[in-house]
């Protein structure tokens, strides 16, 4: 099978999907909008609650699995702060169109795609987003918003990142000579990993706060569209093309705007040697790193680990993201 959008198209609700105990940034509203191959992408803008002196705007860059409800928690802190914030489904996740026909798959067909799907959203919403830009991007979402900044794609004045996939933990040697091979002999839509049992709290890997895995397993509850199974082999040699290009000469000399980077003490998924190289690497006017706890940003109980995701910004990370946007 080729890479393709799914048949029947998602369906463009108007509404968020709300559990009880997760509501929605005050004022937020959906956008749709068109990416590559006419898929349909979905956005959430919420605006900063100083309207007459608004800080900037927050662009909120998820990570694998997630979706857009997964951040109220976060941009309601955000617009505290006096943030505008914009969330976006990526390309085959959340509501956006999913790119093949077994929805369930995580794939994705190259990283470029992540990347188009955040410059385009930006561009729809351009009119109604107040500068400067700041980047809060987890995880999966660390390696999109980095290509994106490093490339001049999109433009902003500092970023933060949690637990960035800029590495990733191989399992085994030759791991990316198996991947090349999958993919050349036909089987890049194919589950490098079939599904297994549901996941329980205590079986996953990414939290040690069980309220907020329990908030996320109810949105999906709540709609079921939400959810996202393991990856395939494309999604894996999309992830290994990216992050490759992160060790490449002058690859990040655009990078130079002040950066936050909190790495977890318990990562499972993504290399923190990969955080460390990625500092020495750029031009940074700015590097502070964090590590402790897992590795969500929603506070998943790798204590850094809260900046993004599912849970809030500790006070520590709030403090450093208002340096970065006003430095």
């Amino acid at each position: 099978m080729t890479d393709k959008t799914a048949p029947a198209k998602a369906d463009q609700r108007k509404d968020f999907v709300i559990v009880p105990g997760n509501p929605a940034p005050d004022g937020a509203e959906i956008v749709w909008f068109e990416g590559s191959a006419g898929r349909s992408l979905r956005a959430c803008i919420a605006p900063a609650l100083t309207y007459n002196n608004p800080r900037g705007t927050v662009i909120v860059c998820p990570g694998r699995t997630e979706f857009i409800e997964k951040y109220f928690e976060v941009a309601r802190e955000l617009q505290a702060m006096g943030f505008a914030v914009v969330i976006i489904d990526w390309p085959g996740q959340g509501l956006s169109d999913r790119l093949l026909d077994d929805t369930k798959k995580g794939h994705i067909d190259r990283f470029e795609t992540f990347m188009g799907a955040l410059a385009k959203g930006l561009d729809k919403l351009d009119d109604r987003l107040p500068r400067p830009y700041v980047s809060l991007a987890h995880s999966m979402g660390g390696a999109i918003a980095l290509a994106t900044i490093a490339q001049g794609l999109v433009k902003v004045e500092a970023a933060a990142f949690c637990a960035p996939m800029w590495g990733l933990k191989s399992k085994f040697l030759g791991m990316s000579y198996l991947v090349w091979a999958m993919r050349v002999t036909g089987r890049s839509d194919n589950y490098a990993q079939q599904p297994g049992p549901a996941e329980t709290f205590e079986t996953n890997i990414v939290t040690h706060d069980k309220r907020r895995w329990q908030m996320q397993r109810d949105l999906c509850d709540a709609a079921p569209e939400l959810e996202l199974g393991p990856v395939t082999w494309g999604w894996l040699g999309a992830s290994l093309n990216i992050v490759s290009t992160f060790g490449k000469a002058k690859a990040l000399n655009a990078v130079n705007i002040p950066v936050f980077i909190a790495s977890a003490g318990e990562e499972k998924l993504v290399d923190n040697a990969s955080h460390a190289a990625v500092c020495a690497r750029a031009r940074l006017r700015a590097c502070h790193r964090r590590r402790g706890a897992p590795r969500n940003p929603d506070g998943n109980g790798r204590t850094p680990g809260r900046i993004l995701g599912r849970l809030p910004a500790p006070a520590a990370t709030r403090r450093h993201l208002m340096r970065l946007a006003t430095a």
